[in-house]
């Protein structure tokens, strides 16, 4: 889906949302959230490999800039993993820095720093039917030769499961040379495609995300859930920057949704300039 351009009219140089940050770290806390310039144009964000390197934390001058950003635009994050490691990665506190805040695509949502939602995957499959994928999945790793595998190959979110061959316990350089072995080898690509035909009756949707794991969840579980809580008479547009835009890629549906500007990035950097020129 292509961008779309139009004015927008700032009383602020664009230059400033550059500026780098006077401390070393972020006061999330202290933040106090006003009415932007332009409240009817909403951009949500997703995390990994928009506003920090795959699980990474975000810079000083990142957060800066989105700080700036928020005072022109309202913005939103939009995140795959759950609420603790968006914190780990944005900073303890990131629910009450912008209005809107998703972890687990939605499923556990925020506005305005208050709580709205907080769905499970148990509730809605049931532990038979959780049993059954984590079984069927501990048995199809055992069996995949990798070149190293360490530990958590099943991680349980309450609105997915997030399942990784190589183990999420694995280090920074163990992550980056999986990266490698599986876009050689399809490794994700062909367990995804195996567990489509073997679990067809449950409704299941399938996202690739990061460098090393992909998500398993209900249909209609992924990013665009979040969309029911920004609500279309209140903006004009909405606009979704992430890096996994591509079809199978954990950002692709809210990226492709009607709803939505969508807009692929390759880095925070990109993030930033990609901003800077629209708002």
């Amino acid at each position: 889906k292509q961008s779309t351009s139009r004015t927008i009219i700032v009383h602020q140089p664009l230059n400033a949302l550059s500026r780098p940050m006077s401390a070393a770290e972020p006061d999330n806390k202290k933040l106090k959230m006003s009415s932007p310039e332009n409240p009817r144009i909403i951009a949500l964000f997703d995390v990994d490999g928009t506003l920090t390197i795959p699980r990474g934390e975000v810079t000083p001058d990142m957060m800066n800039f989105m700080k700036e950003l928020s005072k022109k635009i309202t913005v939103g994050i939009v995140g795959g993993s759950d609420l603790p490691k968006q914190e780990e990665q944005l900073g303890e506190g990131i629910v009450k820095v912008f209005p809107y805040n998703f972890s687990q695509n939605g499923l556990v949502a925020y506005k305005n720093g208050e709580l709205l939602e907080s769905q499970t995957i148990a509730k809605f499959l049931g532990e038979d039917n959780i049993k059954r994928v984590v079984n069927w999945v501990l048995k199809y790793l055992s069996e995949l030769d990798l070149p190293v595998k360490r530990g958590t190959f099943i991680e349980f979110r309450s609105g997915m499961l997030n399942i990784s061959p190589i183990g999420r316990d694995c280090s920074r350089e163990e992550r980056n040379d999986y990266e490698k072995f599986d876009l050689e080898n399809n490794i994700r690509k062909n367990m995804v495609e195996a567990m489509r035909k073997e679990f067809a009756d449950l409704g299941l949707t399938y996202s690739i995300g990061g460098q090393i794991s992909f998500d398993c969840f209900p249909n209609g579980w992924d990013k665009t859930y979040a969309l029911k809580y920004v609500n279309p008479e209140d903006f004009d547009e909405v606009h979704f920057f992430g890096d996994k835009t591509f079809e199978g890629g954990n950002d692709f549906e809210i990226f492709s949704h009607e709803r939505t500007i969508g807009h692929t990035v390759t880095s925070p950097e990109d993030t930033k300039e990609q901003c800077a020129k629209l708002f």
